[in-house]
């Protein structure tokens, strides 16, 4: 069971969470619909090559990432969009899409967009398409460490 993994790590670090189980749901738009929760709230994980690493970018359901404000950021010469197959193995015990936001157990940097930080609370996919953990912001940022940056921009519909 995915969410396993990550529960025992937030239990061996004693941080308080709730689980929350929602229909099958596949975009974030769809994951924040089915689980009530603001898109601004649902942090969605997008997974990158930066530079030929894998790297997460983690960001609000109803923003996406501006590469090129990305990479100027961090003064790297490529960023882009990682492909399934290119970090699939990576995640083992998680449905394709629905990867947590802790990079640090998958040996991955983070970068959270800045406006991912105003939030008291986060929800995020638990390796499922049908589970998400919350809890507040400030734990996930003590466990994660990410590079907070501000490169997303909100997503017109």
């Amino acid at each position: 069971m995915p969410i396993k993994t990550l529960k025992n790590f937030l239990d061996e670090h004693r941080v308080r969470y709730v689980t929350i189980r929602h229909s099958p749901a596949y975009t974030a738009q769809e994951v924040a619909a089915s689980a009530h929760i603001p898109g601004q709230e649902l942090a969605k994980t997008v997974i990158l090559k930066i530079d030929r690493n894998l790297a997460m970018a983690v960001l609000p359901a109803s923003e996406h990432v501006e590469l090129g404000v990305l990479r100027a950021a961090i003064g790297a010469d490529l960023v882009e969009l990682a492909t399934e197959g290119e970090f699939a193995e990576r995640f083992p015990d998680c449905e394709p899409g629905a990867m947590p936001p802790f990079g640090n157990l998958y040996g991955m940097r983070v970068y959270v967009a800045k406006d991912l930080t105003k939030d008291d609370v986060i929800a995020f996919n638990a390796g499922t398409h049908t589970e998400l953990i919350q809890l507040a912001f400030e734990d996930f940022a003590r466990l994660v460490q990410p590079d907070v940056i501000n490169f997303a921009a909100e997503t017109v519909q």
